[in-house]
């Protein structure tokens, strides 16, 4: 069996985290070897990385700034995770990956789409998720999830409920261009309904 690249998406909420563990819990049913990693993060200079784009700071962080920190943990993560994971046969699940950077600093913070497209082709080369599970959900319903969990808010987190809409209206609409792999799940539904739809487009991929 060919070794898949699968990506998680979604505005804060939607329960990825949660869904992340059934994937896993999934694969591992199927004694399919794998890799669970995230973005921004998923090595060691991404973390850091990953620390200087969460951490909430006074100072607004210029936007391109951000955009160019993004892809540079991106860079390393494919270099050293997911391209090696993949050539030894081992399944790369991600949570966010490329499409996260047209949603976020594309549809968020209003970066010009080409700029981002010039990134990913110099970043990514022909590396593409086969499949891309995108947890879609009101972002007054996410709000109220991420409120729940009494725990202090990252520095994207923090940013207004316009921001999101603009986010969420971004990852819906790379949906409808890639339908075949952007695959939309309802995540303002009872989990084990999340979980039944999951289960069964995962499955395609093993049988």
């Amino acid at each position: 069996m060919t070794a898949k690249f699968i990506t998680v998406e979604g505005i804060e909420g939607a329960g990825k985290t949660t869904q992340l563990m059934f994937i896993q819990h999934f694969l591992a049913r199927h004694a399919i070897p794998h890799v669970i990693t995230r973005e921004p993060g998923g090595t060691s200079l991404g973390e850091q990385i990953r620390s200087l784009l969460l951490t909430p700071v006074e100072q607004p962080m210029a936007v391109d700034t951000e955009l160019l920190l993004m892809f540079a943990a991106r860079a390393e993560h494919v270099a050293q995770v997911i391209q090696p994971a993949l050539l030894h046969g081992k399944w790369v699940i991600s949570d966010r990956f490329v499409d996260a950077s047209y949603a976020y600093q594309g549809g968020g913070r209003g970066v010009d789409m080409a700029r981002i497209d010039a990134l990913s082709q110099w970043t990514l080369r022909d590396l593409q998720p086969d499949l891309t599970f995108l947890f879609d959900l009101p972002v007054e319903l996410g709000q109220e999830r991420v409120n729940k969990r009494n725990q202090g808010r990252d520095r994207f987190e923090q940013e207004k409920i316009a921001f999101f809409e603009k986010v969420r209206h971004c990852y819906l609409a790379r949906a409808q261009q890639e339908p075949q792999r952007i695959k939309v799940i309802d995540a303002a539904q009872p989990i084990d309904r999340v979980q039944a739809q999951l289960a069964e487009l995962l499955q395609t991929l093993v049988t």
